[in-house]
């Protein structure tokens, strides 16, 4: 029997992976041969922890059910409007998640973390305009935009699964 691995568990490599992310050009030259030169784009302006998360989405996403390139685009994309917010804004973030808006208020004090925490908010929303910018499907923008409360229940539950994953 296995066990899910502890909240705090989690965060702390999720952590570690943000420090220590990379894409090998391999990786980025392969997304050139399925997404557009716009959907490129937006890979390309991500900041280098959410494309690795990107990559690492998709990447589950295909080992764990039937293909879809829409699916797997919006693994891809997901976090696109999250921007170079910071590693500690994330961590205050995930903290207010976990315990409470007040530790997002506690945060917001700190000079950039406002706006940090606000994007990190409406990520979602802000990555979904992105990737319908860049040409996506209309359900690609979807499964983006309903990330945290799936609308398509299979699919849209495998991204949000894969995210938490990775």
């Amino acid at each position: 029997m296995t066990s899910r691995p502890s909240w705090w568990g989690r965060k702390v490599r999720q952590f570690r992976s943000h420090l220590r992310a990379r894409v090998a050009p391999t990786e980025r030259e392969g997304l050139a041969t399925w997404l557009t030169p716009d959907q490129l784009a937006v890979f390309d302006s991500m900041h280098v922890a959410d494309q690795r998360h990107g990559l690492d989405v998709a990447a589950s996403l295909r080992a764990t059910g039937p293909p879809d390139p829409e699916l797997l685009l919006a693994g891809l994309l997901h976090d696109a409007g999250k921007g170079d917010v910071g590693v500690w804004p994330r961590v205050a973030f995930a903290l207010g998640q976990r315990y409470g808006s007040w530790v997002w208020r506690i945060a917001a004090v700190v000079p950039g973390w406002r706006a940090s925490i606000g994007r990190l908010h409406n990520h979602a929303e802000a990555s979904a305009k992105l990737a319908a910018a860049a040409g996506c499907s209309i359900r690609t923008v979807a499964l983006i935009r309903h990330q945290d409360a799936p609308e398509e229940r299979d699919a849209g539950e495998r991204l949000r699964l894969a995210d938490e994953a990775n």
